[in-house]
């Protein structure tokens, strides 16, 4: 007697359960949403780099650019040793919906001073160069509009201006 019913209450299971496959009533973890970004670091109103990419939320994507300068020093006005004025990115989108996208920003930045230095006896000195870094925690962009980040505000400023889209769809609109 039993039988019968056991088998309906499984054969009732089993259906149940292949409705709830097919349909994806389960609850699954959201795949992880990809977002197209787009770095513009901008020194004293000029904009001097770029970086983009595509970045799952959830995820870190970290750049580094390099620029090799060699500075005249010397009374003799002669080319000295390169400076490896590098810049490191890491961005990591947090946050991802139609509305709003919040992006993880670290930056580390080596710069040169542009003003020239002079010895005692007027000979040119080489610039020091500066280490800066940041960490914005979580810039909140509107899709496809750009918003900024002031790095340093003077002496030389620096900004990165960013925007972001869901998706794997290019940023440079």
């Amino acid at each position: 007697m039993h039988t019968p019913i056991r088998t309906a209450f499984l054969n009732a299971a089993l259906v149940t359960g292949a409705f709830f496959a097919t349909s994806g009533a389960y609850a699954q973890t959201p795949p992880s949403q990809p977002v197209t970004w787009e770095l513009q670091v901008v020194r004293d109103g000029q904009q001097i780099d770029t970086f983009s990419g595509t970045t799952n939320v959830g995820q870190a994507r970290t750049d580094t650019h390099h620029n090799k300068v060699q500075n005249r020093v010397g009374c003799a006005d002669q080319a000295a040793g390169e400076i490896d004025l590098q810049r490191t990115i890491t961005i990591s989108p947090t946050h991802a919906s139609a509305d709003d996208i919040t992006l993880a920003i670290d930056a580390q930045e080596t710069l040169q001073d542009d003003s020239s230095r002079a010895s005692p006896s007027g000979c040119k000195l080489p610039p020091v160069p500066r280490q800066v870094s940041g960490s914005h925690p979580g810039l909140v962009l509107k899709p496809g509009e750009w918003g900024q980040w002031q790095i340093i505000d003077s002496n030389p400023s620096l900004a990165y201006r960013v925007r972001a889209s869901v998706g794997a769809s290019t940023a440079a609109q």
